[in-house]
């Protein structure tokens, strides 16, 4: 199946693509219609995400890989804990494992930030033990592009980028 026609089957089943149509029409209206003073709104619809793993430090090696970066690990209450990098404040997520935590390839995906290109951290999860499920396609000038893959864990996510 090519990319294009993926990408139109999936649009159809993704919250997150319709979002980000939405968003940009919401980041317009804001624009216009937004009032600092008088109005208020969430930053993030998230603000913390969990990675669950099954083999720990597996999970740790294949995002440190990928996202070219150390993964600060730290145990809280019998859940090892493998904090993503991140520059500054923002949404921030670790890889977890622990008795609750069960990877998965279905239910809400997590679009993780791919940088200025997202080629670049999709091109290290196949050599990283991952696989990838859909090529670097585009969404639409404004959005940007997206692409799926599964870690080694089996949790499917995404990568996001603007190029």
């Amino acid at each position: 199946m090519s990319s294009e026609s993926y990408l139109y089957k999936y649009r159809l089943r993704s919250p997150f693509l319709h979002h980000l149509v939405h968003r940009v029409n919401w980041n317009i209206h804001l624009k216009t219609h937004f009032n600092p003073k008088t109005d208020s709104i969430m930053a993030n619809a998230i603000n913390w995400f969990e990675i669950p793993a099954t083999n720990f430090s597996r999970a740790v090696e294949f995002y440190a890989k990928v996202l070219g970066g150390e993964l600060h690990k730290q145990e809280m209450g019998g859940i090892e804990m493998g904090f993503l990098p991140m520059d500054g404040e923002g949404v921030g997520g670790a890889v977890c494992a622990g008795n609750d935590y069960k990877p998965s390839a279905e239910g809400a995906m997590i679009y993780l930030n791919g940088g200025t290109d997202l080629a670049e951290p999709l091109s290290k999860v196949e050599g990283a033990g991952g696989k990838v499920m859909m090529p670097k396609t585009k969404i639409s000038d404004e959005i940007g592009y997206m692409a799926i893959f599964l870690d080694t864990e089996g949790n499917k996510l995404a990568f996001h980028s603007a190029n």
